[in-house]
């Protein structure tokens, strides 16, 4: 019988001849490790790695409850007691998920297991043998990987121009007095601190002139940039916001520092945009772009791009390669360091920096923190600033040099401003770009009629009732005897954690996920009608949505309207994906681009369009913010206007002012904003809360 454990090829079974091992083994070792996991995240923050291991005792304790209730032949008592015990163990699962409704999602039975999860903790892993009999793990199934040909027949036509591999020179060691201290903690602490207009930007020197192929300029923000790599920066996190030309910055920047052979690490959908790219801003310098397995690849260029989905199968030869420079773009894509390409990512970049004196790294993303302040953790990492538990070189050397610890008030400032010298630069539009023209955001209410519309209101009371329910039952239920006047908020708040928890592990009941879902589907039709209004009077429109099926009801409604437009997906190959992107750019007759939110939202230039439709919420002004950026961004000659559809007298129009009301993070950590720090769960539970609160005043 097959030993329960993770399934594939990795999965071991018991050896008929050594003893099994006893269910309450496993059931011991997941509560030990859950109580492990429970006190991570009251220590908080929860990183990472604490997410990876909650999901896999989730994981294993589903598989668990299913394995005892159809084991066979054991007595009724015996699975009621094991079963007992599961139970306690997902009590502490849950009420560990409530401390933090980043966790809340990886209980869903449909959640997207992380690269980290896959594989349980080493005491889960021990406690599937015998208590005497530990079985050795066999090795897992190695990576596909491979080595183009071109590759070789460059390293074999070169034997004797073998790339630098000399080690770097190494910082000089000094005296330690922080080395006592736990020092990532508050260097990420330094930026939620961070405010009162202290914007997150190293000096940057004067531009100087350079002459571009092609009459093409520089702006003078980004000729800073390419001034600072020509004078020995070599370490940079560009963030600038959307539509500042990071992709130009970056390019010419390995210009400046000779930084050749470079790779480039960029999502799928953006790839042969930085072919073309490279092409424009440094022509003499050949491209090549790996597709698949790489037998394209031109094994002679100077400029390497290759998109996250393949990296696992080219990382060995990469490594290997002679790099002297790497960008990765949308570094964002990389913030959760348990994930194969955030791994790869970092393996890489500490490959080139073992192998190479003074690589250029640069980590762009206009949208560097998406979830918390830990996204930083990836990003400074492959930058070479930090390793998994400390600053590293200069960094270090910098800490060193304020003279002060972390139990001294004047430290997080400083702190910060250290890690900015390291390389950080931000620049916002309204700063640097003041030919771009405005932007403005225009909601247009919309009246969902008919059945749609009265059953997602009918919903609506319905899931408004079950709050005020639980509610209601919470206060009849306090032992405490406290009594509070009017509305409890505090115990609103804690109701709309229980119901957000429960719409993530839940899909038999309406939820705000669905209600949400189900209102982008009934838009669908007049967004796409206010959309072909757009076209036919103002010229090109680009069409977000987040659901196949409204881009879908989109597209429908435009071929029955007889106008042409262009399908930019997520399931696309990167040759169609480009071919749709330049049939909207360069033909006057494709009229709209219809674009998922998440496949097109990033890297994309789509500024021959003014006008936007977002046919449905983002659940962060981030997501919402890089859509725009899309149009509005440098060399746009109009100004640009993103038309929101609302759907009026629901949780759409709430949501929508719940979006507005919450800076991003990088305002905070990146642009000195005093405004609170606040994630999608944030607006998801106010959204609750203000359901909540108005139906408990209606009834009042």
């Amino acid at each position: 019988m097959a030993q329960r454990g993770r399934s594939g090829p990795g999965a071991r079974r018991a050896a008929p001849s050594k003893q099994r091992r006893e269910p309450e083994d496993a059931i011991a070792a997941l509560a030990r490790t859950v109580r492990g996991v429970e006190a991570a995240v009251k220590r908080g923050p929860v990183t990472a790695a604490v997410r990876s291991e909650f999901q896999s005792v989730a994981l294993l304790l589903r598989e668990e409850h299913a394995r005892v209730r159809a084991e066979q032949g054991a007595s009724d008592t015996h699975r009621a007691e094991q079963l007992k015990r599961l139970d306690g163990i997902g009590t502490i699962l849950a009420k560990t998920a409530v401390r933090d409704p980043a966790l809340l999602a990886l209980l869903s039975t449909d959640a997207v297991a992380a690269d980290g999860a896959r594989t349980p903790p080493r005491d889960l892993r021990t406690a599937s043998a015998a208590p005497d009999v530990v079985e050795a793990a066999e090795p897992a199934a190695p990576e596909r990987r491979v080595v183009p040909q071109s590759v070789i027949s460059r390293q074999l036509a070169n034997p004797f121009l073998a790339p630098d591999f000399s080690a770097p020179r190494p910082v000089v060691a000094r005296p330690r007095r922080l080395g006592g201290w736990e020092l990532l903690g508050p260097l990420l602490s330094s930026f939620e601190r961070a405010g009162g207009g202290a914007p997150a930007c190293m000096a940057l020197p004067a531009p100087s002139a350079r002459r571009l192929a092609g009459g093409l300029e520089l702006m003078p923000h980004q000729a800073q940039l390419v001034t600072a790599a020509a004078e020995g920066h070599r370490t940079f996190l560009l963030a600038d916001e959307p539509g500042l030309g990071k992709t130009a910055q970056a390019l010419l920047a390995a210009e400046a520092a000779d930084a050749y052979p470079l790779l480039v690490v960029v999502p799928n959908v953006v790839k042969t945009n930085w072919a073309r790219e490279a092409g424009r801003w440094t022509p003499h310098r050949p491209a090549t772009v790996i597709q698949g397995d790489g037998t394209t690849v031109d094994g002679f260029a100077d400029i390497v791009v290759v998109n996250y989905e393949v990296l696992d199968r080219h990382v060995g030869w990469l490594g290997d390669f002679g790099f002297r420079g790497m960008v990765v773009d949308e570094a964002h894509f990389i913030k959760n360091k348990s994930s194969q390409r955030s791994q790869h990512v970092l393996e890489l970049s500490e490959r080139i920096r073992s192998r190479t004196v003074r690589p250029l790294l640069m980590a762009l993303t206009g949208t560097p923190l998406i979830n918390d302040i830990d996204d930083f953790r990836a990003i400074w990492q492959f930058l070479g600033w930090i390793d998994d538990s400390k600053p590293l070189g200069s960094l270090m050397n910098a800490l060193e040099d304020v003279g002060l610890t972390p139990a001294d008030p004047g430290f997080y400032p400083a702190a910060r401003q250290a890690v900015i010298d390291q390389g950080i630069v931000r620049r916002r539009k309204v700063d640097v770009a003041a030919d771009i023209p405005a932007r403005r955001i225009a909601d247009l209410p919309v009246e969902l009629d008919g059945p749609a519309g009265r059953s997602i209101r009918a919903a609506e009371r319905d899931l408004a009732r079950r709050l005020v329910s639980r509610y209601e039952s919470a206060l009849a239920a306090r032992r405490s005897g406290a009594v509070v006047e009017g509305i409890d908020h505090d115990l609103v708040r804690t109701v709309a954690r229980w119901e957000l928890k429960d719409a993530s592990t839940s899909t038999s009941s309406e939820n705000v996920f669905t209600m949400m879902r189900r209102i982008g589907q009934a838009k669908a039709g007049l967004a796409a009608d206010y959309a072909a209004q757009l076209a036919r009077s103002a010229g090109k429109v680009v069409f977000f949505a987040k659901h196949v099926d409204v881009m879908d009801v989109a597209e429908e409604t435009f071929g029955k309207q007889g106008i042409r437009f262009a399908s930019i997906r997520g399931d696309q190959t990167p040759g169609a994906r480009q071919r749709n992107i330049d049939a909207f750019v360069r033909d006057a007759d494709v009229a709209i681009a219809v674009c998922s939110l998440t496949a097109a939202g990033v890297g994309l230039n789509l500024q021959v369009a003014s006008n936007i439709v977002l046919a449905e919420l983002s659940w962060t002004d981030a997501e919402q913010t890089q859509a725009i950026d899309r149009s509005h961004r440098i060399g746009q000659q109009l100004p640009v206007t993103a038309w929101r559809i609302i759907a009026a007298q629901t949780i759409d129009a709430r949501i929508a002012e719940l979006i507005d009301s919450k800076a991003g993070l990088a305002a905070r950590a990146l642009d000195g904003s005093e405004e609170e720090v606040n994630s999608s769960a944030d607006v998801q539970q106010d959204a609750l809360v203000a359901l909540l609160t108005d139906a408990l005043s209606a009834s009042a």
